[in-house]
């Protein structure tokens, strides 16, 4: 390209001002802008057809699905509760038998602790075969937070 061809010559504004040019990429960040609005407008669309589909079912059918999460949750609370309950009786038997040992309580702690971090970090511990293999998968799904708990 020959520097004639790259010259242009400024028109003078109405007003007698001289106008500023605009840069070289400013179509590019405009198309890029107007793809980004684009993108945005169609996000914001498909999230009121979400809405308006919530807003237009029978307002039993809301109810029927929240009623359906206060059981869920209700089963859990149960669960958890069933599950305190056992691990305090099963710790308490530990402990009974422990005592008639000579163990102390911390001796046994010491060693639920060890095996539990045994499980977090060898792969494939299942203490003994105690955990089922579906138990492990649910606690490799945590073990961040579990390793948290068990230091």
């Amino acid at each position: 390209m020959s520097l004639l061809a790259s010259l242009t010559i400024a028109q003078l504004n109405p007003d007698g001002s001289v106008p500023v040019p605009e840069a070289p990429d400013a179509q590019a960040q405009a198309a890029a802008a107007a793809l980004e609005r684009q993108a945005q407008w169609e996000a914001m669309q498909a999230q009121m057809k979400e809405l308006q589909a919530v807003l237009a079912m029978p307002l039993k059918d809301i109810l029927a699905e929240h009623d359906k999460l206060k059981k869920n949750a209700a089963a859990w609370d149960a669960y958890a509760a069933m599950w305190m309950l056992g691990q305090r009786a099963m710790r308490r038997v530990a402990m009974d038998l422990a005592a008639k040992q000579g163990v102390s309580e911390e001796d046994v702690v010491k060693q639920a602790l060890a095996y539990a971090t045994d499980v977090l970090n060898n792969e494939g511990e299942d203490l003994g075969g105690s955990v089922a293999p579906a138990q492990l998968e649910h606690i490799g799904r945590h073990k961040p937070f579990l390793r948290q708990q068990f230091k």
